[in-house]
């Protein structure tokens, strides 16, 4: 074949296989548009999945008649004029290729109405000829109708799936864009129902509102809000805590500059800072907006807009990481302050305590207010709780014995003082030896005590070890790692990164790293596998998290072996120091393998299950 100039409407299908995969990509684009012309109300309208019509309409500030045949032309577009407008672009679309490639593989018809003009106009696409504008009843804005999508590439049809699996793709986006733009309402119909329906939402309980329609009950009662800034960086936006997760991750939505994307960067950070306390396997769920100079992000790397690239991805990187990391460690009952969403109350402090003892001569009553002092006192002399082990008559006693020493007392934790109550509450029993009950405000916490006291040993091995910094072990036979030579270029450059990681080599070949020296915690492990990945880490992402994995994960192991042990009796004492720990320790809502630590069981839910007030 001779070289020739393809026919425009071929390059119009052509750009159409880049940016149209199915009805759900329409849509995209023509929300984009309506975003972009400042329409507060957005309509969406699907038959058939969005097969046979898509209709978008909107109240934005339209199209004059003279522009309507050009919006249909290859790269015509109104949103940037040059080079330095496309390195500070913050439109939703600016390529101009959207309309005329969706109008290359369906039927089009545009019809709007710009500020100022008596009626709108329409014009139709058929087959890549645009007809005349002509007069059309239409209050201001646009709509663009979108008929019998992909009729002429039958091929491209035939990868369609079913009607309910395609809507379920732009009912997803709908929602996507109604967290995106809380400023604007969006509409959803399917085969003439009303599906879905996100209003204006510019007040923060409206904003809670939709959050809830679109992310589920079960998000708002575990979400943490964030809100950070740290130079030209800035990250807002709800994070749910761990113990509220996903089997698959269907619940992230991140947004640059109001743009969602799924970035490769960003998942890691946020993979990063949910490894600690997320069970395996599960995914965390959160919305969160990051903002930052559109010319710190090139947004023009991807024909659908689903990636971007950071200027300084590194600083992107550590900003996200460390923001979800601090956030994290504080929601639960980290820090003495539970988080709202979290099903306990919030607390303004707690005193602080410097360890539980072993020793069952440890005074419970330091870590109770005032008002439950005789109780606590008269309790642990009376009935020093184990696993319940007394007789039945024994037990009875016991209690009779507590009341009896107390009578000024008989409630211990009066509602009136129920803000003097720390988050997890007062030591009641233990349980098979396995969980601690405690009584707070909101009624009863269930504890874990292996799980709890395993978080604890874990975070204070990590503080010490943080202190002390990466100790190295000198190998007594220095171990061979053979790589590529761009690989070796790459340890070479970060030389010094990795010596900070605890990983000392000479460089013997183009292709061979001599490892001497690797950290003293990690000296049984596999020193030539360990560095070919931390130095791929590199090479993929300039950066590596794997030493400090590989160490927590060493870590996490000796703390799971040194902790408490199931059926291990606990007094009192040590039910209620533990549990102070727990208030004062980073992450403590989850073990190191990212099961929860403890449960609250509020009084309307023992009420329903004793079936009170029926």
């Amino acid at each position: 074949m001779t070289i020739q100039v393809l026919p425009d409407h071929l390059i119009n299908q052509i750009a159409a296989g880049e940016v149209v995969e199915r009805p759900a990509s329409v849509v995209k684009e023509l929300v984009e548009n309506s975003l972009d012309a400042g329409a507060s109300h957005i309509t969406v309208v699907l038959e058939q999945g969005g097969k046979n019509l898509l209709r978008v309409s909107d109240n934005g500030s339209g199209i004059a008649r003279e522009e309507l045949a050009l919006a249909l032309q290859r790269h015509a577009t109104s949103k940037i004029a040059s080079l330095d407008d496309l390195e500070h672009v913050a439109s939703m679309g600016f390529r101009g290729e959207a309309l005329p490639s969706i109008a290359s593989v369906s039927r089009m018809e545009i019809a709007s109405r710009h500020g100022g003009e008596e009626h709108g106009w329409v014009v139709n696409c058929r087959n890549g000829v645009i007809s005349k504008p002509q007069p059309h009843a239409l209050a201001e804005g646009t709509r663009v109708e979108v008929a019998d999508l992909f009729f002429n590439t039958p091929a491209r049809r035939k990868f369609l799936r079913a009607d309910r699996t395609e809507f379920n793709h732009s009912d997803a986006l709908v929602r996507k864009f109604a967290l995106a733009r809380f400023d604007v309402a969006f509409q959803l119909e399917h085969n003439g129902r009303r599906v879905a329906y996100y209003p204006l939402a510019n007040t923060e309980a409206l904003q809670k509102k939709r959050l809830r329609a679109a992310m589920g009950d079960e998000f708002i009662d575990h979400v943490v809000e964030i809100s950070e800034q740290r130079g030209d960086l800035s990250l807002r936006g709800w994070v749910a805590e761990p113990r509220f997760n996903r089997a698959q991750a269907d619940r992230q939505f991140f947004f640059v500059n109001g743009r969602a994307v799924h970035d490769r960067l960003i998942a890691h950070a946020v993979r990063q800072a949910f490894q600690d306390v997320l069970f395996h396997g599960r995914h965390p769920a959160f919305v969160l907006y990051l903002d930052l100079p559109p010319t710190l992000v090139d947004v023009n790397v991807h024909p659908q807009k689903h990636e971007v690239r950071f200027r300084d991805g590194r600083s992107v990187h550590d900003f996200l990481y460390s923001t979800l990391h601090h956030v994290l460690a504080d929601a639960g009952a980290g820090s003495g302050q539970l988080r709202p969403g979290s099903g306990l109350p919030q607390v303004d402090s707690v005193q602080q305590n410097s360890g539980w003892s072993n020793s069952p001569s440890a005074n419970n009553s330091s870590f109770a207010p005032a008002y439950s002092q005789a109780y606590s006192q008269a309790y642990s002399q009376a009935y020093s709780q184990g696993a319940i082990g007394l007789p039945v008559a024994d037990q009875i006693a016991a209690y009779q014995q507590v009341l009896a020493s107390a009578p000024l007392q008989t409630q211990p934790f009066a509602t009136g003082q129920d803000s003097e109550l720390p988050p997890l509450g007062f030591a009641l029993a233990q349980l098979h030896g396995v969980y601690i009950l405690s009584q707070n405000r909101s009624g009863l916490v269930l504890t874990d005590m292996h799980a709890a006291h395993e978080r604890i040993t874990y975070e204070r091995m990590k503080t010490r070890l943080e202190g002390e910094g990466i100790r190295t072990q000198r190998l007594l036979v220095p171990a061979s790692v053979v790589l590529s030579e761009a690989e070796a270029d790459v340890a070479e450059d970060h030389r010094e990164q990795l010596a900070s990681l605890g990983l000392v080599f000479d460089r013997t070949g183009p292709e061979t790293l001599l490892l001497r020296e690797l950290p003293a915690l990690l000296a049984d492990a596999d020193g030539a596998g360990l560095m070919r990945d931390v130095v791929a880490d590199l090479a993929r992402d300039g950066q590596s998290q794997r030493i400090e994995n590989e160490t927590n994960e060493l870590l996490s192991t000796m703390a799971c072996h040194g902790s408490v042990r199931a059926n291990r009796i606990l007094g009192l004492a040590e039910m209620n120091a533990l549990l102070r720990d727990m208030e004062q320790t980073e992450r403590s809502g989850q073990c190191n393998h990212g099961r929860p630590t403890w449960v609250q069981l509020d009084m309307g839910m023992l009420d329903r299950l004793f079936l009170r007030g029926r």
